[in-house]
């Protein structure tokens, strides 16, 4: 959310560049073609003679790319083009179902899962690193961006379960409402005014409401056009897994994001600041789960700030979905010691896992906090003339780890699930009675609820894929994950 330097197809270049090994790569053509070319504007930047694409010969091309060097890394879109022998420019056709296939898909695709058109561009994103080049296609979520560690504890959530408008609540969020000074933190060139105000942060119907409204707001003599809220939230945490199930506002300029940065960052106005503020951005480090309104509408994005990438955004990954307006959908992050994941609908799209974890490539090794905002125009894009109010929508924030506490109220053994994951069926061994059980996709797509026998539950029926499973006792409840195989 700090920066974001990437605009699509355009490459950012680095002071190590000369430096540089090229990156090379080679790309399967029809008979008969006569050039190959990468989409995108910086196919005539030509620092090195590249990018080159030469003819092998043998229906191949082979790539070379001149990226950003040292430890920092420039990440690109792009889309193969070919031009045939009647000088008529075509998308390769490559086969991505056997590619999806050899990338340990199978089980997706037998199941209808992954949707993948062999006729069609082959969406890829390539990074280049130091000497080291890697090549990976947007279907490989189910090969090389699958998590490392399932963490199944609910030990932090908002579910925003009340009927009637009422304020956030302050025992949980942190309203960060002073005026954006760059000088001193976060500014992107940003054109609200954050506040406190139930006119920009309520909730209401089960919901978290964040509203952007386009109004004339003054806060410390300095008056701006738009205002919004952004909140921070009064728990931290070090790896776990965070799911926001959201509705992303709509119009041109409006720049939402769910995110995380380090609490010992030096920022003004934050929550965490005043006792752990002792580092500037982006040594504290950011996670960004997801941001919109930095390219298409319905093209969201996840990226790391690291001050390996002087907190460029160069470890980014981005994918198009559908209506985020009008759609649920659940991004989600999870953070283990060795690597981070992002998902959407709890599907892996992107994975960070820099072969040097220090201080420079990883600095997630402490506590982070969650945020939650709409910021508008600056780097996003100007602002739609016509915008008046549109929302950020969120069902639920919910943090997940291992050996933690599932809620306040519940011990640390009060329940084990087991086995998990499963195949048959779902076992409770507890310390106290269970009342009942509900269990819901991870979508909340209610599945069952059963308050004979609750301590096991048949699930033979259930397709491959991850649960939540809801457990009552008394006035008291908790959740757990089940990954049903």
């Amino acid at each position: 959310m700090k920066i974001f330097s990437l605009v699509f197809f355009v490459f950012s270049i680095s002071s190590s560049m000369l430096s540089q090994e090229p990156a090379k790569f080679t790309v399967e053509v029809p008979a008969g073609t006569q050039s190959v070319r990468l989409t995108g504007n910086f196919w005539g930047w030509n620092p090195l003679g590249g990018p080159i694409a030469s003819d092998n010969g043998d229906n191949t091309f082979t790539v070379t790319l001149f990226a950003g060097g040292g430890e920092s890394q420039s990440d690109m879109e792009y889309k193969w083009v070919i031009v045939d022998a009647d000088n008529v420019s075509n998308p390769i056709i490559e086969n991505l179902i056997d590619n999806a296939r050899a990338n340990g898909c199978t089980q997706k695709i037998d199941a209808g899962e992954l949707n993948t058109d062999s006729a069609t561009y082959a969406n890829r994103a390539f990074v280049a690193a130091g000497v080291d080049d890697d090549k990976f296609d947007i279907f490989e979520s189910c090969g090389p961006y699958a998590i490392d560690v399932e963490y199944t504890d609910l030990v932090w959530s908002d579910e925003f379960n009340t009927e009637a408008k009422i304020p956030v609540d302050a025992s949980k969020w942190h309203h960060q409402s002073l005026v954006i000074i760059p000088e001193q933190g976060w500014a992107n060139e940003e054109e609200q005014h954050y506040t406190a105000r139930m006119d920009n942060s309520f909730l209401e119907n089960g919901s978290l409401n964040i509203v952007a409204k386009k109004e004339e707001y003054t806060s410390e003599d300095i008056t701006m056009q738009y205002t919004s809220a952004r909140l921070n939230s009064k728990f931290a945490f070090t790896y776990g897994r965070v799911d926001v199930r959201a509705k992303l506002p709509s119009g041109e300029g409006t720049w939402p994001a769910i995110w995380t940065l380090g609490k010992n960052i030096d920022e003004r106005g934050g929550y965490w600041q005043p006792q752990f503020g002792a580092v500037g951005w982006p040594v504290c480090g950011e996670i960004d789960i997801m941001e919109h309104g930095l390219g298409d509408v319905n093209h969201t994005s996840s990226a790391l700030h690291t001050p390996s990438s002087s907190g460029n955004t160069q470890n980014v990954a981005s994918q198009q979905i559908s209506d985020v307006a009008a759609n649920w959908h659940i991004y989600s992050m999870n953070w283990s010691p060795n690597q981070i994941t992002f998902l959407v609908d709890d599907v892996a799209y992107y994975t960070y896992n820099p072969t040097v974890k220090n201080g420079s490539t990883w600095p997630f090794d402490a506590d982070q906090y969650i945020l939650l905002n709409i910021a508008m125009g600056g780097i996003s894009g100007t602002v739609d003339p016509s915008f008046t109010e549109s929302p950020m929508v969120i069902d639920y924030v919910r943090v997940y780890q291992n050996n933690g506490l599932s809620t306040d109220e519940f011990g640390i053994n009060t329940f084990k699930v087991y086995p998990n994951p499963t195949n048959t069926e779902i076992n409770i061994k507890s310390d106290i009675e269970i009342d009942r059980v509900e269990l819901y996709d991870i979508l909340g797509n209610f599945i069952l609820e059963q308050s004979e026998t609750p301590n096991s539950i048949k699930i033979e029926d259930l397709n491959s894929g991850l649960y939540l499973l809801n457990i009552y006792s008394g006035y008291n409840k908790t959740v757990k994950k089940v990954v049903v195989r």
